[in-house]
């Protein structure tokens, strides 16, 4: 009788550091930008795209660019990190304001496996500061919407 909870028990702190290492091995880190460039594992950055440094070739399917701190209003002084990322380019690329990617440091640059563009929502106002007035909107369409 005590060899089967023995057993059972072996058994069940087994599945448990086997789900668990499985947990640790696909979950990623958000980093800084100085982290990431210095980072030997795959990482999360975000940061705001340069667009004076965006370069894409469609032969190759090679979009570069650099990101800078997202908490920096330009790119002047702010900590930068080239970046390579292949793959079609989303659409909404030219409106973003920021980007998440994923992947890792390779010499002097970032390449990443995955990029989500981070847009500004359509609810907001054109500058972004305040969500649109549903009274306004109402004036501006109609009550049908149309």
């Amino acid at each position: 009788m005590k060899a089967k909870y023995i057993i059972g028990a072996v058994v069940i702190v087994l599945f448990m550091v086997w789900g668990a290492s499985a947990f640790f091995k696909t979950t990623y880190q958000y980093v800084s930008i100085d982290d990431a460039m210095h980072a030997r594992r795959t990482v999360q950055v975000m940061g705001k795209i340069d667009f004076s440094k965006v370069n894409y070739n469609a032969d190759h399917s090679r979009l570069e660019f650099a990101i800078y701190d997202a908490s920096a209003d330009s790119a002047v002084g702010a900590t930068t990190m080239n970046v390579v990322y292949y793959g079609v380019v989303p659409g909404n690329f030219d409106q973003a304001k920021q980007v998440v990617l994923k992947g890792k440091t390779e010499g002097d640059h970032f390449v990443a496996d995955q990029m989500l563009v981070k847009c500004p929502s359509k609810y907001q106002g054109q500058d972004g500061s305040g969500y649109q007035d549903i009274k306004k909107h109402e004036e501006a369409v109609g009550k049908t919407g149309v």
